[in-house]
């Protein structure tokens, strides 16, 4: 259970699915969010979480079911355009739209910014900002309204990695309430890991999966979402088929298993082998210096999802 398991119902929708022209694009979803929670919406490209967030927001009707929002919703999209004002007046007009007394606009402003680490920017004009500057104050917008549910569209696309970290790292404790409760779309595992206390995961339109970040690496609950999940190697074992991620499997002299390294690609800290092994290609990360292309290795895994071969041997991509 969530540790806000017993926290209120901010958002609630039941088995909504909503349209885009004639296309269905989200299929009988049902969720629900509550106050002091961090949740990610993860999903393949095309899944239909972009579509999901703006039925949640209001901003798309929903063909099916029905959405029960609890006091101020706001969402953010993923394109962070600002006003050709300063960094503060753009944070104080988002203030104005939602009707907050003028008096208060400024300080709630600055507010804001502080939380997300950009009050240094305020005097700026929105034309001189750098990427990840412009997504700061973009997030100080939504922060500073102080809404009861806040949804975030992919908040760190488009940032190299350091400045994605660092925004990460502001983000988390800016976003983190006990009364409000906060849905973010991102795209990278990486993200929804860092930041969320719950995930959910949408694919082809449906709701695959929902849990905490480390129940769904540990049991994914069906082959879609392993695969999802970054589980790429496959081994088939007995009437299993085991599926697993590089730090599932360890190179080891005295290992059981042997397999024949088939691709070695660098990475900063070590090198990702392909091994071919008789019922099926593993990968793992080993320190430098790595064993070649065409050596044999043993190793041994530990850990991995399990699934019947009978039941997913014809749902198995072949590498």
């Amino acid at each position: 259970m969530s540790p806000t398991g017993g926290a209120e119902v901010l958002l609630r929708c039941e088995h909504i699915s909503v349209r885009r022209g004639r296309r269905e694009v989200v299929r009988d979803v049902s969720a629900e969010l509550r106050a002091g929670e961090i949740v990610a919406l993860l999903g393949p490209n095309g899944a239909g979480k972009s579509t999901l967030l703006d039925a949640l927001a209001g901003a798309l009707p929903v063909a099916q079911g029905r959405v029960q929002r609890h006091g101020r919703v706001a969402i953010a999209l993923q394109s962070p355009d600002l006003a050709r004002r300063s960094v503060l007046a753009n944070v104080m007009l988002a203030l104005a739209w939602w009707g907050v007394p003028r008096a208060e606009r400024g300080r709630r402003a600055r507010d804001a910014l502080r939380a997300i680490g950009a009050e240094h920017l305020a005097q700026r004009p929105a034309g001189t900002l750098s990427g990840g500057e412009r997504r700061r104050v973009h997030l100080a917008r939504t922060i500073a309204v102080a809404p009861d549910v806040l949804l975030l569209d992919e908040p760190f696309a488009g940032l190299d990695a350091e400045v994605r970290a660092n925004l990460l790292e502001d983000a988390l404790s800016a976003l983190r309430s006990t009364t409000r409760a906060t849905l973010v779309v991102v795209h990278d595992r990486a993200e929804a890991w860092a930041l969320a206390d719950r995930l959910l995961i949408l694919i082809d339109g449906r709701l695959a999966a929902e849990g905490s970040p480390r129940d769904l690496l540990e049991r994914p609950p069906n082959l879609e979402v392993a695969r999802f999940l970054g589980f790429d190697g496959r081994l088939e074992d007995g009437e299993e088929l085991l599926l697993t991620r590089p730090p599932h499997v360890a190179l080891d002299p005295a290992g059981p298993l042997e397999g024949r390294v088939t691709r070695a690609v660098p990475l900063e800290d070590g090198v990702r082998l392909e091994l071919e092994l008789d019922h099926g290609r593993l990968y793992c990360v080993a320190p430098v210096p790595a064993p070649r292309p065409g050596e044999m290795v043993h190793l041994r895994v530990e850990g991995g999802a399990r699934f019947p071969l009978t039941q997913t041997m014809s749902r198995v991509p072949v590498d």
